[in-house]
């Protein structure tokens, strides 16, 4: 927390990862060293985020300390990934979807969520069971899958079935012809939460499919397709499966990660808002009742930053204290209105600061995004440093 000595100024660093380049914690470390550049005497307190998805392990253990335990699992095409628990001293688990169904873990013509699975994370599950985890706690986010969850619960125990009796193949459009399921849940009486800030059901026009879908690979077909298929999935988790909830398909949060929160309820789990879990953890509040400037930021600052992410909560958490808060992103295209009536001060963007699209912007800052977080951090204390 903040010395208890006399500040000039009182920075608080709090940015989400850059996805694609860099995670959170650099983020905040390339700002920051760009800010002493121009204002050594400053404080800055460096307190990275991240709501669930990609980097949510990383945020985790730098907060609660805790074992980080390698774990081996696979890709959503099955091939070998490196996955990892955090094991902390309360009995609980912290794992994210991401380091076995990530986007970033397939080509771009790689990309199909009617083939892609979830069984790497029920791998990582099953190994935090094992390890002896009373509650694990699931990031969902990045994914590349539109499964359900279906390929998360084969490692757990239970396998879908077809009319036939023959298990289903792996990705979201085998649920087609799902029509039972074998075996039990092997909890070991886990409970399981859902870290995620979506609130879209599993189904329907707002649903995993419909909304997600097309960013994973999926044309408007293959949308339809997996949308009819995730029902027939809901019908059968709710029939076959002891304490899943009844109307599945529309609960909220049921469609984070193509539909894992689902599975997460289904099994008797709940979902939590991701931000909200970390920012607990990293004490957050206290920060910014302390802070002078809060500093936050993603790779992409649009319309969805806006909805439940990361610089969402911290925005608004700013602007309820009177405390003014500045964005950094990869790219902005939030209208300055809309970003002001979330407690947004100013915005700038790594492609501006780099020349702009026509001059090669978007190209520099995806390979030197430290360098352009350093400048703006250097900009920003020649701004606001007293």
């Amino acid at each position: 927390m903040w010395p208890a000595t006399l500040l000039r100024m009182r920075v608080l660093l709090c940015p989400d990862k850059f996805a694609g380049t860099l995670p959170a914690p650099d983020v905040a470390a390339a700002v920051a060293d760009g800010w002493r550049d121009v204002a050594p005497g400053d404080d800055l307190l460096a307190r990275p985020l991240a709501d669930g998805g990609p980097g949510f392990v990383d945020v985790l253990a730098g907060a609660l300390g805790g074992r980080r335990v390698p774990v081996p699992t696979v890709d959503p095409l099955g091939r070998p990934a490196a996955g990892e628990i955090l094991l902390t001293d309360d009995g609980t688990a912290y794992l994210e979807s991401a380091q076995a169904c990530g986007l970033h873990l397939l080509t771009a013509a790689e990309r199909d969520p009617k083939a892609t699975t979830s069984y790497g994370l029920g791998l990582l599950v099953a190994a935090a069971v094992e390890a002896g985890a009373r509650t694990v706690v699931v990031g969902l986010g990045g994914s590349a899958t539109n499964d359900g969850g279906a390929g998360m619960l084969v490692p757990l125990g239970v396998t879908p079935l077809d009319g036939a009796g023959w298990a289903l193949p792996y990705g979201g459009a085998a649920l087609a012809e799902v029509a039972a399921l074998d075996g039990e849940p092997r909890l070991r009486g886990t409970t399981l939460v859902a870290a995620t800030d979506v609130d879209n059901p599993l189904l329907g026009l707002h649903g995993a499919s419909s909304v997600f879908g097309p960013q994973k690979g999926a044309d408007r077909a293959d949308v339809l397709l997996l949308d009819a298929a995730l029902t027939r999935w809901a019908e059968v988790l709710t029939e076959r499966l002891p304490g899943c909830p009844s109307g599945l398909g529309a609960l909220p949060g049921g469609g984070a990660a193509g539909g894992l929160g689902a599975a997460v309820l289904a099994l008797g789990g709940r979902c939590e808002s991701g931000i909200g879990l970390v920012t607990r953890a990293v004490k957050l509040d206290a920060a910014l009742d302390a802070a002078d400037l809060v500093i936050t930021g993603e790779g992409s600052f649009d319309h969805q930053s806006l909805r439940g992410k990361v610089v969402a909560g911290v925005a608004g958490a700013a602007r309820d204290r009177g405390v003014p808060c500045v964005v950094l992103a990869g790219r902005v295209s939030t209208g300055r209105r809309e970003a002001a009536a979330a407690g947004v001060t100013e915005a700038y963007s790594l492609v501006e600061h780099f020349g702009g699209e026509e001059h090669g912007g978007v190209e520099a800052a995806m390979t030197r995004p430290a360098e352009g977080l350093r400048a703006l951090g250097a900009r920003l204390a020649r701004q606001w440093s007293r």
